[in-house]
Order: structure tokens, then C-alpha cells, then sequence
């Protein structure tokens, strides 16, 4: 990760209430900065699921990259079997453009995966 980071490649944060302790991370994958793109990735743990937290992460970061960054598109992606990452993109303004096929691979399978994508202009 340090080294992805180095090379601006990705980065990735702790996300934790404040004063409290971390409950996942938030970050930017794929990051091509002279392309302007990049991926929006973020993992909590199960107790910290459902409250919002990956919701507000995820508008913050988007924000960040857009307005401070100057990248003009973020993808998220996620499997099509995980509905509340669905609504996560859905809340946080990525409008949905797609689905790809067997595009992520579990530890049952390969997945298809939903393509969502914020750009420039959209918040």
C-alpha cells in the first residue's frame, strides 16, 4: 500500500467516529491522475454497516477528488449480490451505468459487478 501510495497509484484512510475507533477504510484505487479517474473503494466492519458511515465517507472522498484533486470521474464498483453497496453508490450521487460481467472474483466465484461512476459536475 505504501508503495501504491508513493507512486500516487491509490491511498487508502482509516474511517472512525470521532475520537472513536476505526471501523474500516475509505479510499481511491486505480488512481490515474492525468487521465482524471480513478476507483472509490471502502470496506466496514459488520457493526459499523448501515448507520451511514460508508455513505458519508464515500460523498467526502468524492468530493475531495473532484473539487481539491481535480480528477473529473470516480468509478465504484461492487458485486451485483451486494444490495447495500448498491445503495451506498446510490446515496453518495454515482449514478449507475452498467453491469460487468464475471468481472470480481470471491472466494465462491467470479461475480458480476455494477458499475457506478460520479463525474464532475454531478454534486
Amino acid at each position: 500500500m505504501h508503495e501504491r501510495r508513493r507512486a500516487e497509484l491509490s491511498t487508502i484512510w482509516a474511517v472512525a467516529p470521532p475520537g472513536g475507533e476505526p471501523v474500516g477504510l475509505a479510499g481511491w484505487g486505480d488512481v490515474d491522475l492525468a487521465g482524471g479517474s480513478a476507483e472509490i473503494v471502502y470496506w466496514l466492519l459488520p457493526a459499523a454497516r448501515g448507520a451511514g458511515v460508508a455513505v458519508e465517507a464515500v460523498k467526502r472522498l468524492g468530493a475531495w477528488a473532484l473539487d481539491d484533486l481535480g480528477l473529473h470521474r470516480l468509478r465504484l464498483c461492487h458485486s451485483v449480490a451486494n444490495p447495500a453497496s448498491c445503495r451506498v453508490a446510490d446515496k453518495a450521487g454515482h449514478s449507475l451505468e452498467g453491469a460487468m460481467r464475471g468481472a470480481l472474483l470471491h472466494a465462491d466465484g467470479w461475480h458480476d459487478e455494477h458499475l457506478h461512476a460520479l463525474v464532475r459536475g454531478d454534486i
